[in-house]
């Protein structure tokens, strides 16, 4: 990496610099405050999007140590205390300035996009490249208006191949992107849907999806897809200006006849798929070890790459045989000892171990983190600059112990200042894997496939039987962001994580949320937010169950509670006065108002008596007003719920008036964003929509699985027509039946409603019948015609089979099947 003064970047960005240190290095670029490593050196970008705006966190940064900023206005009060350049536009100086970066050097850049594919068309050309090619790509799936501008910023001189991803949601954004990438070979793999709706038509957006490609010297694409073939030759973009041909930048593959690469066989058995092709009149055959028509696409763009590379045939067959799964998500679930594991076990190189870290900070509570790291095979790399940057790294990071594994990183032991254990093998680290002491840490296991990490993760992580939660992160998120893009950036917004965040989990789920700035959590008892408070987790909890035992504890941990009748607001404001919590710090409480739903809260009538006790108890402040709709999602009750809107707005008013001074109002749930938005008032409540799980259709068309319920297959039997399975003898073979055993029952969660053919249950591509009683700890599934073995996964509820379909069959709702899934089924994390 090549540093920039901080005169030459507002040069190259054309802004106006203010100085005030001077000899400054800019080696880093930060667009998010909490993705800080070296203060000093950091130029930070205040971007400015729809729901935030990067001004704000100045003060915050300049006191951790930055002192350059890129910005559209300068603080006055911050003008004297670091250094500002100052432009129209922070993004477009962003991307400015990687541009100009990715024009210092003169290596081969590959440019990916495309619908799907693209990060594991990425990552199988690192995987088939790496051994002689230093190789800079994008960080996971960073394509992005700001990802590709961070990604471009990683290039160096070391290296001598670039790959990066590009992905655009509306028309406009690719030709910004391919100014900073500037790729000398395009690769483009599919068009699908994704998007559809910001496009007049597919054409309009494979249209632009190619100008990634507008001044690249060869264009990588399937000869069988109609839209990208009638694209490349008919968009203008790429036809010679004097001759008109378009041969010469186009390398195509496929079935069709005039395909470069033209396939002509493709043959499968349980685990590889071999293809055959020919390629400049010879015959040519790869084999990879997938069947999948995803992974047979991806492999044909990798293949295509390695030939226009000049790679010859026996070099590609051997690697492509070796391609191994591309770890698209880290996995987080519950080590020994009370310890957190965090496994990225399948890969190993500079980029992820960076992405993994920041994810163990994130993620974990404990105060102590350990990495586990084997060697990283990047032979062509200078191992001395390698490892040294490894060590900056972690350093950075405040990693409190390092355990190496391998030669590499026993030879360059030096470099790393923490404390640290060494052992030449995974099998020397098993070995003395009793002597070592793991306890309350988290513990990152970051490997290269070839040292079996998955070893080590076994033996650390807690025992439990192998029914597991899976608990989407990025699913999460993605559901978060949809929700906020349906409200104004004013309104905030509560999350509700009550009952074990409806089965998901507690401070994983609240520590997410809380990274990405929800406003508020919503818990329903008292312990809930205690837990959380212990946990690290600082954002206002709002309690919406306070009970009398309860109380105490809700002051003394900063919890905010419900108040919905005069008993709870007298004790609560007793107990509160008692603790001497006096108006120079005000306790906050959260109003319920009863506006038709008739659950719990002060009834309309009621306003008067209640604005009179709140004025004997000036230690108390209001922090929100707010109500329960009975039927948002429905729309017979439309006319019921603008009836609720008009009396919460009444009260709130009459509230305001009466005690001089603004709180925040909030009516809406999830149903009510999408179909009540004018209602949103200062706040609104995400529950189990945030979670994955909507009755409205379009609204679950737009979210995300998040949590999906799996097993295995303990054994399987054949038996005899007319023979039994189960308790009570209620499953009677048809015929010669196969039957698997899976370790999942009521006592997990699974409804025994469910049992003899009500339920089914997913397995290697097909739904299977519950059969028989399901038992405490056990479920039988008929599999009679299945190829499938004993350890076969086996999904409850998923992407597979929607929970809303198990809700429906048990004649209830998701909420009651999520919340029950028992505690003793392991919960897993993972962010993508």
């Amino acid at each position: 990496m090549q540093d920039y003064s901080i005169e030459k970047v507002a040069e190259i960005v054309a802004g106006t610099l203010t100085v005030q240190t001077n000899q400054t290095v800019i080696s880093e670029l930060v667009i998010d405050s909490r993705k800080l490593n070296s203060p000093a050196s950091s130029l930070f970008f205040a971007i400015v999007t729809n729901r935030n705006d990067g001004h704000k966190y100045i003060e915050e940064l300049i006191n951790r140590g930055v002192q350059n900023f890129c910005v559209k206005n300068v603080p006055p009060e911050f003008e004297s205390k670091a250094n500002f350049v100052i432009v129209s536009d922070t993004l477009e100086a962003l991307q400015k300035l990687t541009a100009y970066h990715r024009s210092q050097f003169n290596y081969p850049v590959i440019g990916i996009t495309g619908s799907n594919g693209k990060t594991i068309v990425k990552e199988w050309l690192w995987q088939l490249l790496s051994e002689e090619k230093t190789i800079v790509r994008s960080p996971q799936s960073y394509n992005s208006q700001v990802g590709v501008p961070l990604s471009v910023w990683q290039m160096g001189l070391l290296h001598d191949l670039a790959i990066f991803e590009a992905g655009i949601s509306q028309p406009g954004e690719m030709v910004k992107l391919e100014e900073v990438i500037k790729p000398n070979i395009g690769l483009i793999t599919n068009i699908g849907s994704a998007h559809d709706q910001y496009f007049n038509s597919a054409e309009q957006k494979t249209k632009e999806k190619l100008m990634l490609f507008r001044n690249a010297d060869q264009v990588i694409y399937c000869r069988d897809s109609d839209i990208i073939h009638e694209g490349l030759f008919h968009s203008g973009l790429f036809a010679d200006k004097i001759t008109g041909s378009h041969e010469r930048n186009f390398f195509s593959w496929g079935w069709h006849d005039d395909s470069k690469l033209r396939i002509t066989n493709i043959l499968k058995d349980n685990f590889n798929t071999s293809i055959e092709a020919v390629y400049n009149e010879k015959q040519l055959a790869i084999t990879i070890p997938f069947t999948d028509e995803a992974s047979v696409e991806n492999a044909m763009h990798c293949w295509a790459v390695m030939l226009l590379l000049g790679y010859g045939p026996e070099v590609t067959r051997s690697r492509m045989l070796k391609l191994v799964p591309v770890a698209m998500r880290l996995e987080m679930k519950e080590g020994i000892n009370g310890s957190l594991i965090i496994n990225d076990s399948y890969s190993s190189d500079l980029d992820s171990l960076a992405n993994a870290l920041d994810f163990l900070i994130q993620q974990s509570r404990h105060e102590n983190k350990t990495v586990i790291l084997s060697d990283m095979l990047q032979s062509s790399v200078d191992e001395e600059q390698l490892y040294g940057t490894i060590a900056q790294l972690l350093k950075q990071k405040g990693i409190n112990r390092l355990i190496g594994i391998g030669e590499s990183i026993i030879r360059h032991q030096h470099l790393f200042s923490m404390p640290g254990q060494y052992f030449k093998s995974t099998e020397d680290f098993i070995t003395q894997l009793p002597h070592l002491i793991f306890s309350n840490e988290g513990i990152l296991i970051k490997g290269a496939r070839v040292f079996a990490f998955e070893r080590i993760i076994e033996l650390l992580q807690q025992k439990a039987h192998e029914t597991v939660l899976e608990v989407n992160l990025s699913s999460l998120v993605h559901n978060l962001n949809y929700f906020r893009s349906q409200i104004k950036p004013s309104t905030k917004v509560m999350a509700m994580v009550k009952a074990f965040s409806y089965g998901s989990g507690s401070f994983e789920i609240a520590n997410i949320l809380q990274f990405h700035h929800v406003d508020y959590l919503g818990v329903a008892y008292a312990d809930e937010g205690v837990e959380l408070r212990k946990a690290g987790i600082s954002l206002p909890v709002m309690v919406m169950n306070p009970e009398m035992t309860g109380m105490e504890l809700m002051i003394r941990y900063g919890l905010e509670p419900e108040i919905y009748s005069f008993r709870t607001l007298e004790l609560f404001a007793k107990t509160a006065e008692t603790l001497k919590h006096r108006s120079a710090n005000s306790t906050l409480i959260h109003l319920k108002l009863d506006t038709g739903m008739h659950r719990l809260g002060f009834m309309e009538e009621e306003l008067d008596e209640l604005v009179y006790t709140l004025e004997k108890y000036p230690h108390l402040k209001i922090g929100s007003a707010f109500s329960h709709l009975a039927g948002s999602e429905s729309e017979e009750l439309d006319a019921f719920t603008h009836q609720q809107i008009e009396c919460f707005e009444r009260m709130t008013k009459k509230l305001a008036n009466a005690l001089g001074y603004p709180f925040m109002r909030h009516i809406l749930n999830s149903a009510g964003i999408t179909r009540h938005a004018y209602a949103q008032f200062d706040m609104v409540r995400l529950g189990i929509s945030l979670y994955g799980i909507s009755s409205i259709k379009e609204i679950q068309d737009k979210l995300e699985v998040v949590s999906s319920l799996k097993s295995v297959i303990s054994q399987i039997k054949v038996i005899k027509e007319g023979e039994t399975v189960g308790y009570n003898c209620r499953w009677k073979a048809p015929r010669v039946s196969k039957i698997a055993i899976i370790p999942i029952g009521y006592a997990d969660g699974l409804g025994r409603k469910l049992s003899n053919g009500k339920g089914i249950m997913f397995l290697n591509d097909q739904l299977v019948p519950i059969i028989g009683s399901i038992n405490m700890d056990m479920t039988v599934l008929d599999i009679t015609g299945i190829e499938a073995e004993e350890g076969d996964e086996v999904e409850v509820f998923g992407n597979k089979i929607p929970i809303n379909t198990i809700a429906e069959n048990l004649e209830t709702i998701p909420y009651e099947i999520l919340t029950g899934i028992s505690r003793r089924v392991k919960r897993v994390y993972f962010q993508e």
